[in-house]
């Protein structure tokens, strides 16, 4: 018997939070979209067409758990202030680990801050899937 299992990272593109309409520009709009602490936690996102055509290739050919992401994790204070721009919104603040935690929970303040970035590696070597959208910074909110 096998099995397979993608974690996909963050899904950005059409109809995601990520999209211009989405729930992440309607937070960072209304400037609740901060920077915690230093910035340092990590980031892996992958566009929803690439995350699709991981799902045919893994079904074809898959065993085992993949990380379906794209090539360019992302330390939060590059992705966040970079995410504003695209959907107009002002600069994020710089929010104090400890306020985070008390207002949005232990996990939120822990995931931007202490955050790692996955390796899409396994998934390149052993499905030979390799993502068209190489980096969220080429096209992270769809332009209109």
């Amino acid at each position: 018997m096998t099995g397979v299992v993608l974690r996909y990272g963050q899904l950005y593109g059409p109809g995601t939070y990520f999209d211009r309409d989405g729930d992440f520009a309607r937070q960072a709009r209304r400037r609740m979209l901060p920077i915690v602490g230093s910035g340092s936690g990590v980031f892996s996102f992958v566009h929803v067409d690439d995350a699709a055509g991981a799902a045919v290739v893994a079904l074809e050919h898959g065993d085992g758990v993949y990380n379906i992401v794209d090539d360019d994790p992302a330390a939060a204070r590059d992705w966040i202030p970079a995410f504003c721009r695209d959907v107009g919104a002002p600069a994020p603040m710089y929010v104090p680990g400890w306020l985070v935690s008390l207002l949005a929970g232990r996990f939120a303040a822990a995931t931007l801050r202490e955050g790692r970035g996955e390796s899409n590696a396994k998934a390149k070597r052993e499905l030979g899937w390799v993502p068209r959208h190489t980096t969220w910074r080429d096209r992270f909110v769809a332009r209109s």
